[in-house]
């Protein structure tokens, strides 16, 4: 009876812990589609599929989801140089939007839950705020 009773438990408090954050996520990316399109749209284009040659696309990029963390640094501190999405090479210069880091988890989630990405893992402003420029 008293292992009943914990599965009960434990089942409950999982559920409610996966229904909060989705919850979170789902308020996350509502906010981060504003912040797309004040800040991102003009380069990533309104269905993150970039331009061609100059700026990579987010739909469907790769290097989204195998790169989090350069993605995030990217956002956080500008970038510039090569990098490699969907198999092809963009060398250019991205400035730092000048975002505090929850406005930069916003937009992480709402470019990985949009236009075909898939994300399981949320980005936190606390997973933001400990990626240094390096």
């Amino acid at each position: 009876m008293k292992f009943l009773l914990f599965m009960y438990f434990a089942s409950i408090a999982g559920l409610s812990i996966f229904l909060f954050q989705d919850k979170d996520l789902k308020e996350s990316i509502q906010r981060g589609g504003e912040i797309y399109q004040d800040f991102c749209i003009t380069c990533h284009q309104g269905a993150g599929e970039g331009v061609a040659s100059t700026f990579p696309p987010l739909a469907g990029s790769d290097y989204l989801l195998t790169y989090r963390e350069e993605s995030i640094r990217g956002i956080k501190y500008g970038q510039q140089g090569e990098l490699m999405v969907n198999g092809i090479t963009y060398n250019n210069t991205m400035p730092p939007m000048g975002l505090e880091d929850e406005e930069i988890a916003d937009v992480m989630n709402f470019i990985l839950n949009s236009w075909g990405n898939a994300s399981d893992e949320m980005v936190t402003p606390t997973e933001v705020e400990l990626i240094s420029e390096d």
